[in-house]
């Protein structure tokens, strides 16, 4: 039944390992991909992998740094896999645990583990007690307890109890006797108020001429209160007006008006002379810094030092409240009550911690899923590890889930674009980079960032306008393409311009103006081309169709889904259906997913950076690109560090 089982150490050292009857393959390519996708990613949340045809179950021992990982066909449904997996890890730790508290590789190398005549006993006995068991049977209709039940038991009477009556049929002077029958007894206080109601409803023992004067006199009173209630609220003070908004001033803005003053144009002015050259005179007056070389990278929100005063102020204000709650003695005892003290955590320990910690995520905009799965990580992650004398749990679970994130948003693969398009012109021809993402999330502004951070470097960009569904959008890349090429004169380059745009108008198909904007690059030794794609919702099939035909027919050497920093949930449904309908319609059976993320606004989340991780998280893609405001050089590369000390932060 099983294919594999093998038992390792985390730094890569095989104990034991056991192959099945009739298995060829090594197991070193499941176990390998297991390690990069999920171990070393820090998504061990989840104790199951799947890998090509194969199931794979493992299990951490943080004790003593090992792995334990079983193998098997995923078309088998193996119940016994989980149990057995936890009968052997116990069994090997109490056999082998002289040789695994020894410290070192060597010492582990030298040592010989003969495990396998036991691994072959609690086999067997796993597999003997899953046929014992069996398949359950279903329970007969007169064995279930709705067949106990009838219609009258199910009859709720108004006040929300249920019909209960010895047998035979309703009495029907039952429901009118019942209310005389039993005396309510009502307060004083509450009678006064519960009154009107009486006289409402039952009106007994009274004259008609009585019932109309009551009546009167309630009708006087209500009309009497309300000018007295409206009296009141006259006299209150009328709110003061608020603050009118002030205008912003931008730094570039400048305050002359002259330039939106168009009466003096003539109507026959070209629309490449008089306009070019007043966007040249607008863009030279900007003040931009020079971004050769790589980007700078995210500043950090959160100094060590800030960090060290505000543990200083927890721990002040917690020694003053135990303090108080309890003598000196108390306080002192108080203070250690919450340090380990060289014991093994268990989830018992870090439940509260880890519920608290999950609630913080959620509120920096990280998606539910993705809190939770993290923290079941760190939970699996420190499970039986011992502690130091003086370290709190607390502190440990979030020295934990920070390596955790840390390890999360650093990229698993070089992304290193100005090396790849240099790799491209070795080879004569363009570097493609295509922008998918929802709509409305900055697309083409992010492109004319990264246009001119590639112009900064010495390329020259082609723009591919394949998005022909959005009125403006072809207009608003020529505007930004006039406004590079202010920045950039052609004087200065050979008389080329740096930046060019390709575009057909609206309409038309934008996998074909993608292939002829490729082939035109190549042809006019252009040296990257990125394509501007419509933007489209998760949920629209036809558009979704459209986007992977382009990416299938084209394929670019970069796809950059381009998402917000201000959603939550959001990010992971719309990565998980993007990439899924980029696989569902592509040709190949390696089909083109996302390769990496541009993440827009962030100039705007304050410290509520969750979207970096749940985006991370989700597609395993590294963030390559971050904007941080509306000009040019607002394009930053992701701090890693920086993220998770805003993400931390209280």
């Amino acid at each position: 039944m099983l294919d594999f089982f093998t038992i390792f150490s985390k730094g890569g050292i095989v104990l034991w390992c056991f192959h099945g009857a009739g298995v060829s393959e090594s197991f070193a390519g499941p176990v390998n991909a297991l390690i990069r996708s999920v171990i070393l990613q820090e998504r061990s949340g989840n104790n199951s992998y799947t890998h090509e045809a194969l199931s794979l179950k493992y299990k951490l021992d943080n004790e003593f740094e090992l792995i334990f990982v079983v193998g098997f066909q995923k078309i088998l449904t193996l119940t016994y896999v989980d149990k057995f997996i936890d009968d052997v890890q116990l069994h090997f730790r109490d056999r082998y645990k002289n040789e695994l508290e020894q410290k070192g590789a060597l010492k582990l190398i030298n040592n010989s583990f003969e495990f396998g005549d036991d691994f072959k006993v609690l086999l067997r006995e796993a597999e003997e007690s899953s046929r014992a068991r069996g398949p359950t049977a279903m329970r007969t209709f007169k064995e279930s307890e709705k067949s106990q039940k009838t219609v009258k038991s199910m009859i709720e009477i108004k006040g929300g109890e249920k019909v209960k009556e010895p047998g035979g049929k309703k009495n029907k002077n039952t429901k009118k006797e019942a209310p005389a029958a039993e005396p309510v007894k009502v307060d004083q206080g509450k009678a006064a108020s519960s009154g009107n109601k009486t006289v409402e409803n039952g009106n007994q023992g009274f004259t008609p001429e009585e019932i109309i004067q009551k009546n009167l006199e309630e009708f006087i009173r209500k009309r009497t209160v309300v000018p007295t209630e409206k009296a009141t609220c006259s006299k209150s003070p009328k709110p003061q007006k608020p603050k009118e908004k002030q205008r912003t001033v931008w730094d570039m803005g400048g305050s002359s008006t002259k330039g939106l003053d168009y009466s003096e144009r003539n109507g026959n002015d070209s629309l490449n002379g008089g306009q070019q050259n007043q966007d040249a005179h607008i863009d030279l007056g900007m003040q931009l810094n020079s971004m050769k070389g790589e980007l700078l990278s995210v500043d950090e929100e959160m100094e060590e030092e800030e960090e060290e005063e505000e543990e200083r102020v927890v721990v002040g204000e917690t020694s003053k409240t135990s303090s108080k709650k309890s003598g000196g003695f108390g306080g002192m005892f108080g203070m250690l009550k919450g340090l380990v003290g060289s014991k093994s955590l268990s989830r018992e320990d870090m439940e509260s911690v880890l519920e608290k910690m999950k609630d913080h995520l959620i509120t920096k905009n990280v998606a539910a899923e993705i809190a939770h799965q993290l923290c079941d990580s760190v939970a699996k992650k420190l499970e039986g590890k011992v502690m130091g004398t003086f370290t709190t749990v607390a502190s440990t679970v979030k020295l934990a889930l920070q390596e955790s994130l840390v390890q999360i948003l650093q990229p698993k693969r070089r992304v290193d674009i100005l090396r790849d398009v240099m790799e491209s012109q070795n080879q004569r021809r363009p570097f493609v980079v295509t922008f998918c993402g929802v709509n409305g999330v900055g697309k083409s502004t992010n492109l004319a960032k990264i246009s001119f951070w590639l112009i900064e470097n010495g390329f020259s960009v082609l723009i591919a306008a394949c998005d022909t569904f959005r009125a403006g959008a072809v207009e608003q890349l020529r505007t930004h393409q006039r406004r590079l090429n202010s920045l950039h004169p052609p004087e200065h380059h050979g008389g080329r311009p740096v930046v060019q745009l390709y575009e057909k108008g609206y309409g038309k198909d934008a996998a074909g103006i993608a292939m002829e904007a490729i082939a035109y690059a190549r042809n006019q030794a252009f040296d990257v081309v990125l394509v501007d794609t419509a933007g489209r919702m998760q949920d629209n099939a036809p558009l979704m169709t459209a986007l992977a035909k382009l990416i299938a027919v084209n394929m670019p050497d970069l796809v950059l889904f381009v998402g917000e920093a201000l959603v939550g949930n959001e990010a992971v449904d719309q990565l998980v259906k993007f990439n899924q309908a980029l696989a569902d319609h592509s040709m190949s059976d390696k089909p083109r997913l996302i390769d990496g993320i541009v993440l827009t606004k962030f100039d705007t989340i304050d410290d509520k950076v969750g979207a970096a991780i749940s985006m991370t998280y989700t597609t395993g893609q590294p963030i390559v690109f971050v904007g941080t405001g509306q000009t040019y050089n607002d394009l930053r590369s992701l701090n890693a560090r920086a993220v998770v000390s805003a993400l931390m932060k209280a």
